[in-house]
């Protein structure tokens, strides 16, 4: 894929200062940190390496990465590692994607409380799943699955929600033999995953805040009132909670290509930049509610930056988790019997994550097209010093 004419550092770098100045009061440090860390990403201030190219011999300077989660250029490398890991733990059979979504009505709540609620999304929907399908009225089986935390819609406003990838089936209560879902292309009841999903998540709220363990800050403040917040959750249990679910994968190479472009997202991709003039950010978004057309949004760059920032996670955060027979505790043994129940070798590594892991580890020569190789490397100082000899015409070798 080129390179896009329009990146997020370019806003940040033409926006970012007057941005911090106007709103210093409200940003907390790791949303300076992830605007300085995306808007030095790849250039001299990080240092870099000099490539050569192995047959030409022609010499280039590569700027180093940032390695930000949050930046739309740093999530590449991660995603191929992960993605070859993962290949060994697919099965042979059908996947299912389900997603669980929290009511816009809380969203002020959680952006206030983002590590403990966002733990309860994860809990809340990963317990309703194992409970649902260890039901013998519609499985009576361990599942195992993993769950994606995605905080962002396409216009970039705050829509928390995870996306479950599951196995077509589990392990029996015994563990003596694998267990299919009674209809192809139907795993569990979704009206009775909503019901639970929101009964577990409210309840855990109200202990939540009988520990006095959520904080409530401005307009959030009545809701400190045991009263008025007890009519805050009688609110949200009236409400019917999204969870949708997909149709299945046709199998374990397509649960691979879907999880490369889910599982290493950030808010807003570079390429969906359209154009920054005036001080306003154009991009294109799609319009789920409409046939999924391709609409374009304007914001001013401060609107794109406020929304961009509401995304960053709390530092250490963990937003990819692995649940029942997939959780890390035994998920090595686990696969490997349900493996044995299933009659399946192990798969081989994907082609896809291997070969693009591999393949992005150089870059071409532009002039012969050879491989280039790192040969020496540079702090930040180092390089600007390189660089000055390389404009006037010097050699350093």
């Amino acid at each position: 894929m080129s390179r896009p004419a329009l990146e997020v550092a370019d806003i940040i770098r033409r926006a970012g200062n007057r941005f911090v100045e106007r709103n210093r009061a409200h940003l907390a440090w790791p949303h300076l940190k992830v605007l300085l860390a995306i808007e030095r990403c790849r250039t001299a201030a990080l240092g870099g390496h000099l490539d050569r190219c192995s047959h030409c011999s022609h010499r280039a300077i590569s700027y180093n990465s940032c390695r930000n989660r949050h930046c739309p250029k740093c999530q590449t490398h991660a995603r191929d590692q992960w993605l070859a890991a993962r290949s060994q733990e697919l099965l042979p059979v059908e996947y299912f994607h389900v997603v669980f979504t929290l009511p816009h009505a809380l969203s002020a709540l959680i952006l206030q409380n983002k590590r403990l609620l966002y733990n309860l999304l994860f809990r809340a929907s990963a317990e309703s799943l194992l409970e649902i399908a260890a039901d013998p009225k519609h499985l009576g089986a361990e599942i195992g699955f993993l769950s994606v935390l995605h905080t962002w819609g396409q216009t970039l406003e705050h829509h928390p929600h995870v996306h479950c990838v599951i196995p077509a089936g589990g392990l029996s209560l015994d563990r003596s033999q694998w267990i299919q879902p009674q209809r192809r292309g139907f795993f569990l009841p979704i009206r009775v995953l909503s019901r639970v999903f929101r009964g577990k998540f409210t309840a855990a709220l109200k202990r939540l805040f009988r520990s006095r363990q959520l904080q409530f800050h401005g307009a959030l403040r009545n809701l400190s009132s045991p009263k008025l917040f007890q009519q805050f959750l009688r609110s949200l249990f009236r409400r019917d909670w999204v969870v949708y679910a997909q149709r299945p994968f046709a199998g374990p190479e397509h649960v691979l290509h879907y999880l490369a472009r889910y599982t290493h997202r950030v808010a807003i991709s570079d390429h969906r930049l359209l154009s920054f003039t005036e001080g306003n950010v154009s991009f294109r978004w799609k319009d789920y509610a409409h046939g999924h057309k391709q609409r374009k949004m304007t914001l001013t760059a401060h609107e794109f930056l406020r929304r961009f920032l509401l995304h960053v996670l709390p530092r250490g955060f963990v937003r990819i988790r692995h649940f029942g027979f997939l959780a890390n505790r035994n998920r090595q043994p686990r696969v490997s019997l349900c493996r044995q129940l299933l009659v399946a070798e192990p798969l081989r590594r994907s082609a896809p994550a291997a070969e693009t892991t591999s393949a992005r580890a150089s870059w071409h020569c532009p002039l012969c097209g050879g491989p280039m190789q790192p040969v020496e490397h540079f702090t930040a100082n180092q390089l600007a010093r390189e660089l000055a000899r390389w404009e006037s015409g010097v050699d350093s070798s």
